[in-house]
């Protein structure tokens, strides 16, 4: 399927190189927005973890340290 590039407000056809550059950095932003969903998720799972083991008095890791109390 052709892409369509704007510039200028003229329309055009985006040449094979535009259109890979196009189609790398659609797959490097997916990769980065995983990435920082999976850090989000993490550091969620860290702070409930944290919250649970201070309740019994189990030690904390960093990691729980630093999501509970950054």
């Amino acid at each position: 399927m052709a892409k369509f590039i704007l510039i200028n407000g003229v329309r055009r056809e985006m040449t094979a190189e535009e259109e890979a550059k196009y189609n790398q950095d659609v797959i490097d932003t997916k990769a980065l927005r995983d990435i920082q969903k999976n850090e989000e998720t993490t550091k969620e799972d860290n702070k409930t973890s944290g919250k649970a083991k201070l309740k019994t008095g189990e030690a904390l890791t960093d990691a729980e340290v630093e999501a509970l109390f950054g």
